[in-house]
């Protein structure tokens, strides 16, 4: 074979490679699941959770007592707040935190999808506050930013407020949220939410010990990270052909029967 051919099949099959390299590149990005965010707030590692149960032992004895559930929160032992109307044929399942980043990603992406699904009563939420990235990071920013919208359940403006939270989030090694000023500075931006009861129940932490709980069923339900997002008992965020469109398509289709 002369130089030249070689050459010429070198070349091909470097070509060839280079190709290739591309799709592995594109069927990565891909596979960065439905919000485009490669990455997903993991509990991990058994230390990690020991880290998690000790935090959130420690603010269970600073907030003694029973826990106390937001105003219409439903489920078992009330640890879920509904979003949208009781008749929706479909329901959503969302356990979050509102530290994690691949939560915001997911809430960024798919927000306008869900708003109007519940607004046209065709989905319900059910939204379970967690406090992961407590556990992993250290600090309380996912316990207080929690308790913080649960009390503004409590007020009838939770949707409002988380997505304010969402939208204001700080990075995740930023433990901003610890501060009950700046969750109570972010309520000003919904209408009618900064109030002396909603005050009240931030500096009271009126809720910490039922985000507690909410966590300790997080743990117990086996999830090992958030967003963790069920339709159907089926967890899509993990649908790497899920997009907010085939999402409305799926609930559209169930709401037709």
């Amino acid at each position: 074979m002369s130089e030249k051919n070689r050459d010429g099949k070198r070349t091909a099959r470097e070509r060839l490679a280079v190709e290739r390299e591309k799709q592995k590149a594109a069927d990565k990005r891909r596979r960065t699941l439905i919000v485009g965010a490669s990455v997903v707030c993991v509990l991990g590692l058994a230390a990690v959770i020991g880290v998690v149960a000790a935090n959130a032992g420690k603010h269970e004895k600073s907030s003694a007592g029973p826990a106390v559930a937001p105003s219409g929160a439903q489920g078992k032992d009330g640890l879920a707040i509904p979003v949208g109307k009781d008749g929706a044929k479909s329901t959503l399942t969302v356990w979050e935190d509102f530290r994690c980043p691949a939560c915001q990603a997911f809430e960024t992406a798919y927000r306008p999808v869900l708003h109007e699904l519940t607004d046209a009563g065709k989905l319900r939420i059910e939204y379970h506050l967690v406090r992961l990235i407590d556990g992993n990071l250290g600090g309380s920013g996912s316990l207080r930013a929690a308790n913080a919208a649960a009390c503004a359940q409590d007020a009838g403006k939770f949707r409002d407020y988380h997505d304010v939270l969402y939208a204001n989030q700080p990075k995740e090694t930023d433990d901003a949220f610890a501060g009950n000023d700046r969750l109570i500075e972010l309520a000003g931006k919904v209408n009618g939410l900064d109030t002396p009861a909603f005050r009240k129940c931030v500096t009271a932490g009126t809720h910490d010990t039922w985000v507690n709980r909410s966590q300790q069923a997080f743990r117990s339900g086996g999830f090992t990270g958030t967003p963790t997002v069920l339709l159907g008992g089926k967890n899509i965020y993990q649908d790497q052909t899920m997009t907010p469109a085939k999402l409305k398509q799926m609930v559209e289709a169930a709401d037709r029967g």
